[in-house]
């Protein structure tokens, strides 16, 4: 993991950058079920599964919302921390197998309202598939310092 340190000022509305793939794999499923304690059929009773309309296991949105977004923590910014999340969404189900990948761009950066000093930095995140079929949506919300302040 590198460190990029970037002021508020420096972030440029509509740049993009795009995350390295990961196959999601049944072990994904049982380990984040351990974890969360969610064991709903939906993502754990193949058997079930077959009588639904989407015909196979379907991963958790939370463990799509972890790794989709845990691929973008390649870089460290001393500046920046996470203030939130908004606009969560899971428009195509993730099945064991699927690649995925994050597809991030930077779409909105404002003065903090309540922070001085401080700037939000809004980056729109749209986890995909191997077919390219957004798999999940969400904005992630950055407080990022702004240059020259204590």
């Amino acid at each position: 993991m590198q460190e990029l340190t970037r002021f508020f000022e420096s972030f440029e509305i509509g740049e993009t950058r795009r995350t390295l793939a990961r196959t999601i794999t049944e072990t994904d499923f049982v380990v984040h079920a351990g974890h969360s304690g969610d064991f709903f059929p939906h993502h754990m009773d193949e058997e079930f599964c077959k009588t639904q309309p989407f015909g196979a296991r379907i991963a958790h949105g939370t463990m799509t919302f972890a790794i989709g977004i845990g691929l973008t923590a390649t870089v460290i910014n001393p500046h920046a921390m996470t203030y939130g999340y908004e606009r969560l969404r899971f428009p195509t189900p993730v099945y064991i197998g699927d690649t995925i990948h994050t597809e991030i761009e930077i779409t909105r950066a404002e003065t903090d309202p309540k922070r001085e000093g401080f700037g939000q930095v809004v980056e729109t995140c749209r986890v995909k598939n191997q077919k390219d079929e957004t798999v999940l949506y969400c904005e992630h919300i950055l407080l990022v310092k702004k240059q020259g302040s204590a």
